[in-house]
């Protein structure tokens, strides 16, 4: 009766309080686990523990330790689980056991995937948190097949088919995290690896929604209005951030330089679209030019779509800002993109999410620039960026921050994962009124 009970008042929170809760279970078990001696091959501080344990929960991929100089197997393995859980989601994986111990999924339940899961629809959340599990382990085994062929004449099979697991889970949750002390520059002549990787990182930041709503369809004019519109940005994205990569670092002797012609081109798409919320890299980081280093922190503001594994405020929060702009500046009556309108409240959540995450992101910046008065003041805003927008790509600085800026960005971290928006109903519960008050004229501009 008393388990009962709890489990009634635990069901009565609301659904970003869950999903709060959730994320920050994994958080508390992960450090934990990465604590005990025996996940460890050298001595790991509790601060340390806990970075490394939020950033893998999160999909981030900053680090303050060596992973594979610091974890064991065991250790590395429960990293592994941590991206995974967090990729996936807690609420994927509550609805799952709720659908495992019932036929059908209470109401409750089914609002608190909604959250979650970022659908509208109550009668399909159970046939996207299906989804999200199958796609997940579908892509991250196409992964692991590739990336062992190509392991294997470098490392051997055993070593090889490690590699390409850790990897491929690591990539396509685009969590960032690398068993080698430069992420991939070892790899920058390796095509394969490279492409498989970004592929990985790429498909998981799309969405599944619309990996779903592609297979369903097949076809470009069926998609929905949103799968058109997060397919048509990405593309459009990906490209620019290609094309200015590659023109801004094409001459820098410390990254594109000294590369062929093919190697720049590889080198310059992996790395423009790394800041979707990937966090790998091929080419040094902290070498990188300040212009690129800016355009970089804007993507990893964008991020990549929503109910993706990516991070930053979503590809569809940032195209409907710009077209609302556009609408505004053309005096059109209503937003509208592919034949369909967005509704005024689409455009509010949108403007939410964006300040909210800048704020975010302002607070931290702050509070770095009064813990580290001595660090690159541009160093600590990508380090920001990076870690409210769950990205994980740093200039090198992570391994010199103090522990209470270590502590600053596992909360901007975590708050990153757990939506902006989430976030924002779990501070503030929304209430309606009845009441209607009187138009006030605010000047604007």
């Amino acid at each position: 009766m008393s388990m009962q009970m709890n489990s009634q008042k635990i069901f009565n929170l609301s659904p970003p309080s869950l999903l709060a809760i959730g994320f920050l279970s994994f958080i508390v078990i992960g450090t934990i686990l990465l604590k005990l001696p025996f996940m460890q091959k050298e001595e790991l501080s509790w601060m340390d523990a806990l970075f490394t344990a939020t950033s893998a929960v999160t999909i981030t991929g900053l680090s303050v330790v060596n992973i594979n100089d610091t974890f064991n197997h065991l250790g590395q393995f429960v990293i592994l689980l941590l991206i995974q859980s967090g990729g996936l989601g807690f609420m994927t994986f509550a609805i799952l056991a709720a659908l495992s111990l019932s036929p059908k999924v209470g109401l409750k339940q089914q609002m608190m995937a909604q959250d979650s899961l970022g659908q509208t629809s109550l009668s399909k959340v159970t046939f996207v948190a299906k989804g999200v599990v199958a796609y997940t382990l579908l892509f991250e085994l196409i992964g692991v097949i590739i990336l062992t062929t190509a392991f294997t004449p470098i490392y051997g099979f055993a070593r090889g088919l490690y590699y390409a697991v850790f990897y491929s889970v690591s990539a396509f949750n685009n969590a960032g995290f690398s068993l080698f002390d430069n992420s991939l520059m070892n790899f920058q002549h390796n095509y394969l690896i490279s492409i498989t990787i970004s592929s990985l990182y790429i498909l998981g930041g799309i969405g599944f929604l619309v990996l779903m709503d592609i297979k369903q369809h097949k076809r470009w004019s069926k998609l929905s209005p949103n799968s058109k519109l997060i397919l048509s940005a990405i593309a459009i994205l990906n490209l620019v951030a290609f094309i200015l990569v590659w023109i801004l670092e094409s001459n820098n002797p410390l990254t594109l330089g000294p590369m062929s012609f093919s190697e720049q081109a590889a080198n310059a798409w992996f790395q423009a679209t790394v800041p979707r919320s990937s966090g790998f890299n091929t080419i040094d980081t902290g070498a990188m030019n300040h212009s690129t280093g800016l355009l970089t922190m804007l993507l990893m503001f964008i991020g990549g779509g929503s109910l993706s594994t990516a991070g930053g405020i979503k590809v569809g929060t940032f195209v409907v800002l710009f077209l609302c702009v556009i609408s505004f500046l053309r005096r059109n009556e209503e937003i509208r993109i592919f034949n369909h309108s967005i509704s005024h409240e689409t455009t509010y959540k949108a403007l939410a999410v964006t300040a909210i995450t800048g704020m975010l992101v302002f607070f931290g910046y702050f509070i770095l620039l009064v813990l580290e008065p001595e660090l690159d003041v541009f160093d600590l805003m990508f380090e920001v960026v990076s870690a409210a927008c769950t990205v994980g790509l740093s200039r090198g600085l992570t391994g010199e921050l103090h522990d209470g800026s270590l502590f600053v960005l596992s909360i901007l971290m975590f708050t990153g994962r757990l939506g902006p928006l989430t976030l924002a109903y779990l501070i503030a519960t929304p209430k309606k009124s009845r009441l209607k008050h009187a138009n006030a004229n605010i000047q604007i501009g």
